[in-house]
């Protein structure tokens, strides 16, 4: 391995890519000022219950819905936080999740599972660095699945939930949570019992659901005799939050004083009356951490996170000089504040984690690892039924208590929409029950363990789930019946997520969420049970106040909103035969949840109109029901559609129906295509409003582009009859007409995309194209024209990635390649950046940052030091080298002018190189 001088490595950047203040050594202890950062990162769950897929969601533009809004702004943003220098480069990037005590709940889980595997690696990575880091307690614990409120649950719903969470978590980071996350931090005794008999440690809690604490009789954290038995009354958030607390179960207040069954029955619980008493030793108990509640709140609302500075002196101002051996300042917000509620704020916390924490002595850690060396000595009661966010206990979830209100809108639509969910889920319970029993050997276990399905819908996966669990071998129709059950219940525990209750109204997305999940669990109770249940719903939402004059009542909000969201089988053969005018399908094809087999297929075009027929079977992936249908799509031109479907009935009947339509056809009429498909299939028809969102966007574009490709044209000719004139006004410093300003926009808009897309496609010559997007940029900017091209951003953005990235995938350590290659491989990286520049399209290069500084020390640092040792063996010393950055020189024969213009290239994407610019111009033959 070579070193630098200490005068050189004196300006090395503040970290490599995985190397920083808080990695250099293992942490074995937790003493001293401890500092824990806790993130409740969570999302409501989006998805459509029918699609298994988040569709559209405007107010979240530019992004397709508000999770992938909240991914680049916070998610992705902390699994690569930036560390900068005064001059805005980049010379650090950290995984913040490997520092932060988090929990991400399953189901946002889930959907970044799907949507970026890469950032779900790091997560998942991150967790297992803190574990080695320490001791083998990691930073992320677990969440109750569905983020229900826990102590206005039922008590099966208790352990199923907390049954899912940890079964969700083990199977993601392959260990067993030690702590859980309770939604809301909602909490009473009843729920304590269920984390401790499912082996929960400890739990977070706000400091205003503590009632009163005392030391634990025995000894203190000295170590020395505690004589102090008193209570200390805390309930007005006064708790010290520098300490874990032992809360033992009481029995009056749980499962057990209901005489509900409990897997603690077996326990003791007797404990003294007396307040000096020392609690039984058998007496089970679970830990406490509680949040300090003035700075949490600060960093939620005020400018703490604006530089770790600031961070660390407001954390700073907590820290007790009382000389004990450990403290722990504590600290927990939603995990969006850091970047998206707070924009770029993730940079605040990698730096202060890294830097300026380490700085001050104070040991980053997470609750397991202090816990483990510092268990608690104080003992705490909570009062009986709290949450952090409700001053009324959970009234906030039930009732019209004030919390969350505003804007002079009432709440009193609270407490009757939890009694009719809570209806709904009594009414499922014997019919889960009765039909339940004939399926499974325990429905209440199989319900426990479907977790695993909803893990992993593979058909191995659910065949082995069936085979574990069915009371006998089950037929198929009998299998759609069990995972119809199953579904049943997901989606009554679904309605009880506590957003549909948290803001001012009913009608709100989070509200209409949770009552899709209640149609859709009666509607599979009909299915599986044949018990008609949403009338008597229905009429119970009647009761249910709205605020908004339009709705009046839950009622109207579920039929306006909830029903006509609804999807069955026939409307999925509607919209895949309505699509496959416009996309030729392969013979299966996934359409959401569902797979589709084609099992014929004919299209016929006469004119402007479009005629396809076909036999379609579809499965639900997730219940397995399954139907074969005939379908007929007509499409008369431009917006007009008509589609009927049509159980499949036999081949015979098959034929003639297709025979008879392309008959029909050929007599151009759509009059009596139309007619036809009445006759054959009845009145019931489809049109292009009946597709799926995502699906109806696109042919809408489709059907628009040959307009738009008209109107193109006339743009492009209006601006190039009226250049010359449009010239003349800026030469005279005169506004330009607006008619023709639009008509220039437009006309190089049209070009730059068109030339974009080509390069992109690789469809011609690279730098030819490239030249093209730069004469555009200069047109537009004599013209001053500012070009929406959107696409294009998105373009170039992946362009500079790709290019990137074979550049340094080509090796840089191969000797023999060519310096005119090399140059021109960078200089084409620089052109695609200026030339999104000069069209002023602000292009995020986030990823192509991350790829250039990844190999900044593994791959071009060791070329300067090669060329350094190659030039002038003294300026390398081995006794000075950081052994963190393990580097070993190249000995390739790399020209001084190439190894620059990959520095110069790090500068141009942000990159922190001077350091080692610095040192090639120190060289004595430079």
């Amino acid at each position: 391995m070579v070193s630098i001088s200490k005068t050189q490595s004196a300006v090395l950047p503040l970290s490599a890519p995985t190397v920083t203040a808080a990695t250099k050594s293992t942490v074995a202890t937790a003493t001293g000022v401890c500092v824990t950062v806790h993130g409740h990162f969570y999302q409501p769950p989006r998805e459509n219950p029918y699609l298994d897929a988040i569709e559209r969601q405007a107010s979240a533009s530019p992004s397709h819905d508000w999770n992938e809004r909240i991914y680049h702004e916070c998610y992705r943003p902390n699994a690569f936080a930036r560390i900068l220098n005064d001059r805005g480069e980049v010379t650090g990037i950290v995984n913040n999740y490997e520092y932060l005590s988090f929990n991400i709940g399953p189901t946002l889980m889930s959907w970044l599972e799907r949507y970026d595997a890469e950032v779900y690696q790091r997560i998942l990575e991150a967790d297992r660095k803190s574990c080695q880091r320490l001791n083998g307690h990691g930073n992320a614990i677990a969440q109750v699945y569905n983020h229900i409120i826990m102590p206005l649950a039922n008590d099966r719903d208790k352990y199923t939930q907390i049954r899912w969470g940890i079964a969700d978590f083990r199977s993601r980071f392959d260990r067993n949570p030690e702590g859980i996350w309770l939604a809301e931090t909602a909490v009473d005794y009843a729920t304590l019992e269920v984390l401790v008999a499912e082996g929960i440690r400890f739990i977070v809690l706000a400091p205003s659901q503590a009632e009163r604490c005392r030391p634990l009789i025995g000894q203190n954290q000295e170590g020395q005799e505690e004589t102090d038995t008193q209570w200390h009354e805390v309930g007005g958030g006064q708790i010290d939050p520098t300490r874990p607390y032992r809360c033992y179960l009481k029995p009056e207040m749980g499962l057990m004083a209901d005489h509900k069954l409990s897997p603690l029955s077996t326990h003791n619980f007797s404990r003294q009356n007396d307040n000096s008493a020392a609690p039984n030793p058998n007496t089970p108990y679970i830990d406490i951490f509680f949040y300090d509640g003035p700075i949490s709140r600060d960093m939620g609302f005020n400018e703490v996170l604006s530089s770790s500075q600031h961070l660390a002196g407001r954390l700073g101002q907590a820290v007790r000089g009382d000389h004990r051996q450990a403290q722990l300042i504590s600290v927990a917000t939603d995990g969006e504040t850091f970047g998206h509620h707070k924009h770029s704020t993730e940079k605040c916390l990698a730096y202060a984690f890294t830097e300026e924490f380490p700085r001050r002595g104070w040991t980053v850690t997470n609750y397991a690892h202090y816990l483990s060396q510092n268990p608690s000595t104080w003992e705490v009661e909570l009062k009986p039924v709290t949450a952090w966010s409700c001053s009324h206990g959970v009234d906030r979830w039930q009732d019209d208590c004030g919390c969350g209100g505003g804007g002079g809108w009432h709440l009193l639509w609270r407490k009757p929409l939890r009694d009719t969910l809570n209806w709904l889920r009594d009414r499922l319970i014997p019919i889960y029950e009765e039909a339940g029993r004939k399926l499974f050997r325990d429905p209440w276990k199989a319900r426990d363990e479907y977790i695993d399905v909803i893990r992993d819908r593979s058909i191995a996966n659910v065949d082995s789930f069936l085979d574990r669990h069915q009371i006998r071998e089950l037929n198929a129709s009998e299998q759609i019946d069990a995972l119809r059950l199953l579904e049943m219940q997901r989606h009554a525990l679904l309605m009880f997520t506590s957003c549909g209750w948290f803001f001012e109204e009913i009608s709100r997305p989070e509200g209409v969420q949770i009552l899709r999940y209640a149609a859709r669990a009666l509607e599979l109770a009909e299915e599986v049970a044949g018990v008609q249940l949403e009338k008597d719903f229905i009429a119970q939402l009647a009761l249910v106040p709205s605020n908004v004059e339009s709705f009046k009542t839950g009622a109207e909000v579920y039929r306006q909103l909830v029903t006509t969201a609804q999807v069955s089988l026939k409307e999925v053969a509607a919209h895949y035969a309505i699509s496959s005018l416009f996309a030729k399908y392969p013979r299966e094809q996934r359409v959401y949840c569902y797979q589709a087999e084609q099992q014929d297929f004919q299209i016929q075009r006469m004119g402007s109109m479009t005629l396809a027929v076909g036999q379609l079977q579809l499965t639900s992936e997730i219940t397995r029901e399954t139907e074969l249908f005939v379908f007929a799509a007509f499409h008369l031109g431009g917006w007009d559609f008509h589609c009927c479907i049509q159980p499949f009935g036999s081949s015979r009947s098959y034929t003639m129906l297709k025979e008879r339509l392309f008959g029909v056809l050929q007599e151009a009429s759509a009059a009596h295509a139309i007619l036809e498909m009445v006759r054959l299939f009845g009145d019931q028809s489809f049109s292009l409003r009946d597709l799926f969102a995502e699906e109806r966007h696109r042919i809408v574009q489709l059907l628009s582009q040959e307009n738009l490709t008209r109107l193109d044209q006339l743009y492009t000719q209006v601006y190039r009859e009226n250049y010359g004139v449009m010239m003349a006004f800026h030469r005279d410093d005169l506004p330009v007409p607006m008619e023709l300003q639009v008509a220039a926009e437009v006309a190089l808009g049209h070009r730059c995309l068109t030339a974009a897309k080509a390069l992109e496609q690789e469809m011609g010559d690279g730098e030819s194209l490239l030249a093209d997007i730069e004469a555009i940029a200069t047109e537009a900017g004599h013209l001053r024209c500012r070009l929406k091209v959107p696409e294009v951003k998105q373009i170039l953005e992946r362009q500079v990635c790709r290019s990137l990235d074979a550049l340094l995938q080509a090796g840089l350590g191969v000797e023999d390649r060519s310096p005119l290659k090399l140059e021109a491989d960078i200089l084409h990286i620089e052109r695609l950046i200026a030339v999104g520049d000069r069209l002023s399209l602000d292009l995020c290069l986030d990823k192509s940052q991350e790829l250039y500084f990844n190999s900044l020390y593994s791959q071009i640092v060791p070329l300067c030091l090669g060329w350094l040792q190659r030039q002038d063996a003294s300026a390398v010393e081995s006794s000075v080298v950081p052994v963190c950055l393990d580097i070993a020189p190249s000995h390739g024969g790399w020209e001084l002018s190439s190894i620059r213009q990959l520095l110069e290239l790090g500068q141009t994407l942000g990159v922190d190189v001077e350091c080692w610019l610095s040192q090639l111009s120190r060289s004595p033959i430079d």
